[in-house]
Order: C-alpha cells, then sequence, then structure tokens
C-alpha cells in the first residue's frame, strides 16, 4: 500500500473547498448544535491521520491568505527579534481591527513567509495564533467549531479533518 501523498495541490483545494464547503459547514453546525460524546478525542485521533496527508510547507495558503491576530506579547516578543521598538513594529507591519480590536497583517501574504520556501522568516518567534494554527485540537472542539467552519475554507489540514470526520461519524453511525 503505498504512503499518501502530503503535497497540497492549492488548484485541487479551491475546487474542493468550492464544492463542498457549505455541506461540510452544514455537518459542523449538526455538530455544534448534537455534538457526540467522544468529539474532542476523535479530534485528536484524526489530527494524527491528518498531518500523514498534508504537509504545510506545500502550501502556507494560511500565511498566504489569512492574518494572525497578535496579543500584546506577540507584538513585544517579534518587534525585539527584530531589534524594533513595538510602535515602530505597529506603525511598519500591523493594524488595529476596530471591530475584533485585535492587531493584524497590514497585507497577505504575510510579510514574514518567505515565498520560495514557504517558511516563516520568523518561525522561533511567530504568533501564538500562527503556532496554533489551524487549531484542530483545541480541547472542547465545540467551542472551536466555527473556527474550523472558517478554516475549511482556507487550510487543507482543517478541510481534510473535517472531511474525515463526517466520514468516521457517519460510518460510526451506520456500520456495516
Amino acid at each position: 500500500m503505498s504512503r499518501p501523498s502530503r503535497k497540497v495541490n492549492i488548484r485541487s483545494f479551491k475546487q474542493k473547498v468550492r464544492h463542498h464547503k457549505k455541506e461540510l459547514r452544514g455537518f459542523l453546525n449538526k455538530i455544534a448544535k448534537n455534538p457526540p460524546r467522544h468529539l474532542d478525542r476523535l479530534a485528536e485521533e484524526l489530527d494524527q491521520e491528518v498531518w500523514k496527508h498534508i504537509d504545510c510547507l506545500t502550501c502556507a495558503n494560511c500565511c498566504k491568505t489569512m492574518s494572525p491576530t497578535y496579543t500584546a506579547k506577540d507584538i513585544k516578543r517579534i518587534a525585539a527579534h527584530l531589534g524594533m521598538k513595538e510602535k515602530a513594529f505597529k506603525e511598519k507591519w500591523l493594524y488595529l481591527d476596530k471591530k475584533d480590536g485585535d492587531w493584524m497583517n497590514r497585507q497577505t501574504p504575510c510579510q514574514f513567509l518567505d515565498l520560495k520556501t514557504n517558511k516563516c522568516t520568523i518561525y522561533p518567534v511567530r504568533p501564538a495564533d500562527c503556532a496554533g494554527f489551524p487549531h484542530l485540537t483545541k480541547k472542547k472542539m465545540t467551542d472551536y467549531i466555527h473556527v474550523h467552519k472558517q478554516n475549511i475554507a482556507y487550510c487543507p489540514a482543517t478541510y481534510k479533518m473535517v472531511e474525515m470526520m463526517q466520514a468516521r461519524l457517519v460510518k460510526d453511525k451506520h456500520p456495516q
């Protein structure tokens, strides 16, 4: 049995999203309303499986299309790493989202993404939001379903996890 390819084909991924996003979001809505007892354990099992199929360095779609939120600690740590004052760092790279009060990147792709390698140039000090992304195994998965509903359109790993979860729960409900 051959090992699944881990390389992400963004064009194929976007096509799958276009065709299945509504269905997967509906599935997540159902789970939010009536979560299975073992949902967090299932998410942890699937997290292990997902990474056998996905290599983030062949994708970086999150860094190319989304912005993390920067906490005060993130700003302080990254500014120090870059040898900048926090105020100068914010003025150069970030804006304050008035609606949510979050500090966000001014631009996409992320200014810290090396587009040739898909690697983060500040990886050791990256924002906590980036370090936790795509948040597949947060405890109390039901608290993060709204995040997964958004991320299935941006993150192949999230898409794959939700797709696998749907297949598993359907199989558990209707064993052959």
